[in-house]
């Protein structure tokens, strides 16, 4: 079945050069046809390699994740396009399912699995390609693209994901730990508000921005005919089987949100994954790069920055500044298109024409001088560093125990007769966690949460720009909903580099509750911070229910001890001497996470809210487990 192809056109750009495009509408297996630009140095191209990117967001429209490129930031997608045509290769630009131009429904992330899948067979057959069709993108185009590989596209070539390309939906970017991420539901409201439905009625559209988004926020959990989605129904209905689906299963093990169950379907070929410290995506780049990395022979190569979500043209996160080295320009590449461009270079041009980089390249945090920069910043510091595998291979567990005064101590400083003391004593520490008024969210990993929230590394100290705060501003740590523990100010430096595993013994009066955990680098104070300066690194949840299985839930029995482990995702930071390291225990994090009602009823729809008493058992019981450098090798330089 032949495509509806439009006449080429040329496109200007600046500096007096050009690349030409045409329109292309894709048959997919159902019927409904997919609009997409293509993009070439030279009208009727002869066969090449192509590379894909599919997008909900408008196939032309420009985005700040694609980075600074000369004047422009961003950067048109047709100057982007020109990079690569110029380069030799085609580039396909499409619009997902039901937006843009393209035909259909759309259903957040459940049809990209077999749309890409056959967009990129259909790319094949076409004469200017020459059977090699890779992919590129960020966010939901890098899920797009993990979507087509779960169905094993034959046609597959290399994969470069940026910042998405779901290992597992459930456990990173829709859920973590059984709790739900709540920007799936911003991202859900500003995405209806530019729908074509909406686009096409003048009275939904005025009822949508009318719509006061933070304030439904303070009524959730939402049901349906009961959120600011109501006038547009598909999307409040994708959105609320999302959070519906609450125990992982068959909806949650679907192709396109669940990379896990497909690796040995995955084509062999090259792929790269990047990620950065303040984005929701970290699990996923960690485990597709290890997972694909140890089931194929074709390379896998892992990017880890300072960023938040996309924005690798920043040196900064939120209030926090790692110096000029934290931008990709300059730093790994001329440019993120001249990187992307570089990388397909290595693995589909003649051999040996480009080198390919190092297998893992991440960026350390840290070792600034902790002043105010110009703009307002903690000048946190910070450098890149290279390894064969991630968890960097010279790095060891450090396990340090929770005392109840509040410590921090490596097991190996804490006696087995302190710790049969304390048990004997059966220590603890308890707080009454009050669902209706939860611990508020201070950045971290987020993205597409504006208005409520926003992503990067904030003092923990809230103001009046943080959703759901209200006076006195007093520092998180002051609340008795919120346990910290944490060391003396270190001796010498300490590097983290990898995962954060919290392992807790608690008991609970409420059938069901949540422990969040973060971690924290606390700078001393200074003239420019005289209170210091609490600097959250990453931080993990869970939803007891499902303490020992997502899969089935199970309600607690007040008053019993459980051991329960929280997870956050992967850090990199240097602890400098003088500094404390610090971990934070309370059970919620709003707006990032749904609030726990405590009443062991279903997480969505419960109207009731009660009040939880929860404890954490201390006396060798509860630690904290951290990848680091070992003292050894703290001073010996880092592979930069």
């Amino acid at each position: 079945m032949a495509a509806d192809e439009e006449e080429w056109q040329r496109v200007p750009l600046p500096g007096e050069r050009t690349c030409w495009r045409r329109v292309l509408r894709m048959p997919v297996r159902d019927g409904a046809l997919l609009v997409a630009d293509l993009y070439a140095d030279r009208p009727d191209p002869g066969p090449g390699p192509v590379i894909l990117e599919r997008t909900p967001y408008g196939r032309r429209a420009t985005r700040p994740s694609d980075g600074a490129l000369g004047a422009e930031n961003p950067p048109a997608p047709e100057t982007a396009a020109e990079v690569f045509t110029r380069g030799g290769y085609r580039i396909v630009r499409q619009d997902c399912r039901g937006r843009g131009d393209s035909e259909g429904t759309f259903v957040k992330y459940l049809n990209e699995a077999a749309d890409g899948y056959d967009t990129v067979e259909w790319i094949a057959a076409q004469p200017w390609c020459d059977g090699r069709v890779a992919t590129m993108g960020v966010s939901y185009s890098a899920h797009a693209q993990a979507a087509l590989a779960s169905l094993g596209a034959p046609h597959l070539a290399a994969m470069f994901l940026d910042s998405g390309g779901f290992a597992s939906a459930y456990e990173a970017g829709t859920r973590m730990g059984g709790a739900f991420e709540l920007k799936q539901a911003t991202w859900a409201f500003h995405r209806a508000k530019v729908s074509e439905t909406v686009r096409a009625d003048p009275t939904l559209r005025a009822s949508l921005e009318s719509e006061d988004l933070g304030a439904w926020f303070t009524r959730m959990p939402w049901r349906r005919g009961a959120s600011p989605l109501r006038f547009v129904p598909e999307y409040e209905d994708y959105l609320l089987e999302q959070w519906e689906n609450g125990a992982f299963g068959p909806y949650w093990e679907q192709p396109g949100i669940y990379a896990r169950g497909f690796y040995d379907d995955f084509p062999d070929v090259p792929s790269l994954h990047m990620s950065s410290w303040y984005d929701p995506y970290i699990r996923t780049a960690t485990e597709n790069f290890r997972e694909l990395g140890r089931k194929k022979h074709s390379p896998a190569y892992l990017v880890l920055g300072p960023w938040t979500h996309g924005a690798r043209s920043q040196s900064h996160a939120g209030d926090v500044d790692f110096g000029p080295r934290a931008r990709l320009e300059g730093s790994l590449a001329e440019h993120y298109a001249v990187m992307r461009l570089s990388w397909f270079d290595a693995h589909l041009a003649p051999a040996g024409t480009t080198e390919p980089p190092p297998p893992v390249r991440y960026f350390l945090m840290g070792g600034g001088s902790g002043r105010r920069t110009a703009e307002g910043r903690l000048d946190h510091g910070g450098h890149w560093c290279t390894a064969t595998s991630w968890p960097p291979e010279e790095t060891a567990i450090l396990t340090l125990v929770l005392g109840s005064s509040g410590t921090l101590t490596p097991a190996s400083d804490t006696t087995d007769a302190t710790d049969a003391a304390a048990d004997a004593q059966r220590s603890f520490l308890e707080y009454d966690f009050d669902p209706r008024d939860p611990v508020p969210t201070l950045g971290g990993q987020v993205t597409s949460g504006e208005p409520v929230m926003s992503g990067g590394a904030f003092h923990q100290h809230p103001d009046d720009r943080f959703f759901g705060v209200t006076g006195p501003h007093l520092p998180l740590d002051s609340r008795p909903d919120v346990l910290v523990f944490q060391t003396p100010p270190l001796t010498e430096d300490l590097a983290v580099i990898g995962p954060v595993a919290v392992h807790l013994t608690v008991s609970s009066t409420a059938h069901d509750t949540d422990f969040t955990v973060k971690l924290v680098d606390v700078h001393p104070p200074s003239a420019d911070y005289p209170q210091g300066f609490a600097m959250n690194l990453t931080d993990g949840i869970l939803r007891c229910r499902y303490r020992g299985s997502f899969s089935d839930p199970e309600p607690m029995t007040p008053g019993e001890t459980y051991a329960i482990t929280v997870e956050a995702p992967d850090t990199a930071n240097l602890f400098l001497a003088g500094h404390r390291l610090r971990l934070d225990v309370s059970s919620s994090n709003f707006p990032r996470f749904d609030v726990n009602s405590n009443t062991g009823g279903a997480e969505i729809g419960d109207r009731r809210k009660v009040v939880a008493t929860n404890r954490v058992h201390t006396g060798g019981r509860s630690w904290l487990t951290l990848s680091v450098r070992p003292r050894e090798l703290i001073l010996t330089p880092l592979r930069c």
